[in-house]
C-alpha cells in the first residue's frame, strides 16, 4: 500500500521540476539586462521543463497512477513553465523595445496559453481516450519554438529585430487558440517502410545537429511540426470545400423529372 502511494508521487515530482524550471528561467530573464547570456541558460531552463513535462504523463500512465489531480497540476505547471516563462523571456529578450505592444503581445502569448490549455482539459474530459490530434498547437511546443529562436541565436548573440519576433509572438499566440489540428502521433501506426524513413529522419537531424549548431536542428524540428499542421488544415479545408460541392451538385429529392423512371 506504502509502494503504491509512493507511486502516486512520482508523476508529480517530474510536474513539480517542470515548475522549478520554469520558475527558474523567470529568475533568469530578470536578471538578463545586465547578464544577456541569461537569456540563453533561461530557453536551456524551459528546454528542460519541456523534457519534464513530456515524460510525467508516460510515467503516471506507466504506473497506473493517471489521477484527475494530475492532469489538474499538469495545466497549472504549464501555465507557468511555458506561458508566462517564455512570453517574460521574448518581452525581455526581444519585444521590450516595441514598449506597451510588447507588453501586450507578450501578454496575448500567455493568455492564448491559457485558453488552450482550458480547451485540451474540457476536450480530454469529453473524450478519455488517447486522442488522434491536438485543436491549436500545444503551448509546451509554442514555448518550443520561442527558445528554439533563443538557442540558435547564440549564448552572446545579439536579440533578433523586435518586428520579426512581434509577428512571431502573434502567430504563436494564434495557432494556440485556433482550430488547426496538430498529430499527436498516440496513434499512428507506421509500417516498415514509414518506420525505416523515420529513423533515417531522425538519424539524419541528429547527425545534422551535432555537426552544425544544434539551435538550428530544433528551429527546424518546431517550424517542420508547425507547417506540418498548417499544410493538413489546409488540405482538410480543401477536402471539406469539395465533399460541400459535390453534396450540392446531387439533385434533392423531389427533383427528378417527372419522367423519369429511376433508371439511366
Amino acid at each position: 500500500m506504502r509502494l503504491r502511494k509512493a507511486l502516486f508521487v512520482l508523476p508529480n515530482l517530474f510536474t513539480a521540476s517542470s515548475i522549478f524550471c520554469g520558475f527558474y528561467a523567470c529568475t533568469l530573464v530578470s536578471a538578463g539586462e545586465s547578464h544577456p547570456d541569461r537569456y540563453y541558460q533561461a530557453a536551456l531552463a524551459i528546454l528542460f521543463a519541456i523534457f519534464f513535462d513530456a515524460f510525467d504523463g508516460r510515467v503516471a500512465r506507466l504506473t497506473k497512477t493517471q489521477s484527475e489531480f494530475g492532469m489538474q497540476l499538469d495545466s497549472l505547471a504549464d501555465v507557468i513553465s511555458f506561458g508566462v516563462a517564455p512570453a517574460l523571456l521574448l518581452y525581455k529578450w526581444a519585444l521590450q523595445p516595441l514598449g506597451f505592444w510588447g507588453v501586450f503581445l507578450a501578454f496575448l502569448f500567455t493568455a492564448c496559453g491559457a485558453m488552450r490549455l482550458a480547451r485540451f482539459n474540457v476536450l480530454a474530459n469529453r473524450h478519455k481516450g488517447a486522442l488522434a490530434f491536438f485543436i491549436g498547437l500545444p503551448i509546451p511546443l509554442a514555448a518550443g519554438t520561442v527558445i528554439s529562436l533563443v538557442i540558435a541565436n547564440g549564448r552572446h548573440g545579439s536579440p533578433l529585430p523586435a518586428l520579426p519576433m512581434a509577428a512571431v509572438a502573434l502567430g504563436l499566440s494564434y495557432l494556440m487558440v485556433s482550430n488547426i489540428r496538430y498529430r499527436t502521433f498516440k496513434e499512428t501506426r507506421f509500417s516498415r517502410g514509414k518506420g525505416l524513413l523515420l529513423l533515417l529522419m531522425a538519424v539524419a537531424a541528429i547527425f545534422f545537429a551535432l555537426s552544425r549548431q544544434p539551435g538550428i536542428a530544433l528551429v527546424a524540428a518546431m517550424a517542420a511540426y508547425i507547417v506540418l499542421g498548417l499544410a493538413e488544415g489546409g488540405l482538410g479545408v480543401g477536402r471539406r470545400i469539395a465533399e460541400r460541392r459535390r453534396a450540392n451538385a446531387l439533385p434533392e429529392v423531389g427533383e427528378l423529372d417527372d419522367d423519369d423512371d429511376g433508371f439511366a
